[in-house]
C-alpha cells in the first residue's frame, strides 16, 4: 500500500507470536475483527483495521509473529517478510510484548532492528491484568524504547487509553493535501472460492504488491486481507480498489471447530459487506457444490457477480470458441449465476489480470443503475401482452403499475390485483424481459409483487 493509496497513517503491531496482538488490535478497534486464537501463528498476513480515538482517525496493521524460521514452521520466514513490509510502511509501531513470560532474546532482536528505522517506537507491554503485577514491566527498559506501556488487551483495562494517547502523540501531522485526497469511486470488492484456486496470487496480481502469502499448501490464508490500489482511467476519473482476500470456504461438515470456522464466518462476512463478489474458479476443477453455495450467499446479499475463471493457461487444446463453450459448461451448474460477468485469467502469468478490474466496475455501475418508472413500466406492459400470466382458479394475474424501489441490487416492484397470483416461472420471465431491455449485466436483479387494494 503506497502513500498514493491511503489517507490515514499506519500503525505497525508487531512481537513474537502469542503475545496478544490480535487480541490488542480487537481492543482498540473495539470489535473482534481479527481472529484470535491460543495456538501460535494463526496471523500470517498483514491485516489493515482502521481506528478512532478522540478524533484522530489511524490504521492498525495486524501482523505475523516475529519467529526463527524453522523446519516445522513452513510460513515462518513468508510471515516474518509481511511483518518486515508492514513495518516499512508503518508511521508508528507498537512493539507488543509478554509481560507473563518476560524479555526474551527475541524481544531484543526485534527491538534492535526497530532502533534502525529511525520510527516512533512505542513498547508495551501486554497481560498486565492486575495492579499488582504492575511491577513486571521494569525489565523492558532494557530494551532502550523510552517507558513501555503497561495494558491488558483481554480485559481492556490498564493502559489501554494511555497507549492510544501515545500512539496519536507520535502520529504525523495531518497534511490537507493528503486528507482532501480521494477518488471519484471506491468499490470493495470480496475475493472468494474454494481453498487453492488462486485466490492470494489474484490479490497480489491486482495490487501489484505483495499483499498474502501464496503457497500450494491449502488452508495458508486464515483472515480476510485487504489491500488497496488506486486506478486511472483515460478520462482522468480514478476507482479506488478495495480488494479483500478470504480464506478458502469448505464443506461446513468438513470443517473442524476453530480457527478454520472462524475463517470461513469472515469470509461469509466480508460478502456481505462488499461491493462485489469475485467468485475464483480452478479452470481445470471447474464448478463445485461449494461454489454453488458461494453465489447463493452472493445472491442473497444483493452483491453484483464477476466469475474470474483462473489458470486458463492450464487448460489444453483450447480453440476459438473454448471462452464461449466453457461458459456454457460452468452456468450450466451455475444457473442462479447465469447474470454474472465472466473473465478468463491467469494469476500466474498475468494474462486478462486488468479485465477483473473492468468486469467490477461494470457490475457495480450496473448494481446502480436507476430507470425511469415509464419505461420500467412500458417493458412490463409489452412483456405481458407477448406472454400474459396463467390463469389460476379463473383468477388471472393483472399487473397495474410497475417501479423501481432501490438500487444496489435494483429492486422493482409491481403493483397487481393479488400477489398470490406471480408464480416463480413467471417471475423469471419479467425479470429476463427487464434484464433484455436494460444492462444489467453482474447484479442480481429483484422484483417485489404487492397487492393493490381496491378502491371504492
Amino acid at each position: 500500500m503506497t502513500a498514493s493509496d491511503r489517507i490515514k497513517p499506519l500503525v505497525a503491531i508487531v512481537g513474537r507470536p502469542n503475545v496478544g496482538k490480535s487480541t490488542l488490535i480487537n481492543r482498540l478497534v473495539g470489535a473482534r475483527k481479527a481472529i484470535v486464537d491460543d495456538q501460535p501463528g494463526v496471523t500470517r498476513d498483514r491485516a489493515y483495521f482502521d481506528v478512532d480515538w478522540t478524533g484522530r482517525d489511524f490504521t492498525v496493521i495486524d501482523t505475523g509473529g516475529f519467529t526463527d524460521a524453522r523446519p516445522d514452521e513452513p510460513f515462518a520466514e513468508r510471515i516474518n517478510e509481511q511483518a518486515a513490509i508492514a513495518q516499512a510502511e508503518a508511521d508508528v509501531i507498537v512493539l507488543l510484548l509478554d509481560g507473563r513470560s518476560g524479555m526474551t532474546p527475541i524481544d531484543q532482536a526485534i527491538a534492535n532492528d526497530l532502533r534502525r528505522l529511525k520510527k516512533p517506537v512505542i513498547a508495551a507491554v501486554n497481560k498486565i491484568d492486575a495492579p499488582q503485577q504492575a511491577g513486571d514491566i521494569a525489565e523492558f527498559y532494557a530494551l532502550g524504547l523510552g517507558d513501555p506501556i503497561a495494558v491488558s488487551a483481554l480485559h481492556g483495562f490498564g493502559g489501554v487509553g494511555d497507549l492510544l494517547d501515545a500512539i496519536c502523540a507520535a502520529l504525523p501531522d495531518a497534511s490537507p493535501d493528503t486528507e482532501g485526497e480521494a477518488s471519484d469511486t471506491t468499490i470493495r470488492m470480496a475475493i472468494v472460492g474454494r481453498p487453492n484456486v488462486g485466490k492470494s496470487s489474484l490479490l497480489n496480481a491486482l495490487s501489484g504488491q505483495e499483499r498474502a502469502i501464496v503457497s500450494e499448501v491449502s488452508g495458508t490464508t486464515r483472515d480476510a486481507v485487504e489491500a488497496s490500489f488506486t486506478r486511472t482511467r483515460a478520462d482522468g476519473a480514478q476507482t479506488r480498489f478495495v480488494a479483500v482476500d478470504t480464506a478458502g470456504i469448505r464443506k461446513k461438515s468438513k470443517v473442524p471447530y476453530g480457527i478454520e470456522m472462524f475463517s470461513v464466518d469472515r469470509a461469509i462476512r466480508a460478502i456481505r459487506e462488499a461491493d462485489v463478489t469475485a467468485l475464483i474458479l480452478d479452470a481445470e476443477t471447474g464448478v463445485t457444490d461449494q461454489d454453488k453455495r458461494l453465489v447463493e450467499t452472493s445472491n442473497k446479499a444483493g452483491r453484483p457477480l464477476v466469475i474470474v475463471v483462473n489458470k486458463w493457461d492450464c487448460v489444453s487444446n483450447k480453440k476459438p470458441n473454448s471462452h464461449e463453450t466453457y461458459r456454457k459448461e460452468l452456468l450450466s451448474y451455475l444457473p442462479h449465476g447465469d447474470f454474472a460477468l465472466m473473465i478468463f485469467v491467469s494469476a500466474k502469468t498475468g494474462q486478462r489480470i486488468e479485465r477483473i478490474l473492468d468486469a467490477v466496475e461494470t457490475a457495480y455501475a450496473n448494481a446502480r443503475r436507476r430507470i425511469r418508472t415509464h419505461l420500467v413500466n412500458q417493458v412490463i406492459a409489452e412483456a405481458v401482452s407477448l406472454h400474459p400470466p396463467p390463469v389460476i382458479k379463473n383468477r388471472g394475474l393483472n399487473i397495474l403499475y410497475a417501479t423501481q424501489g432501490e438500487v444496489d441490487p435494483p429492486t422493482f416492484i409491481l403493483f397487481a390485483n393479488d400477489a398470490k397470483l406471480m408464480k416463480d416461472d413467471y417471475r423469471r420471465y419479467l425479470e429476463k424481459k427487464l434484464r433484455e431491455s436494460f444492462d444489467f449485466t453482474g447484479s442480481p436483479v429483484r422484483l417485489a409483487v404487492r397487492t393493490r387494494e381496491s378502491r371504492r
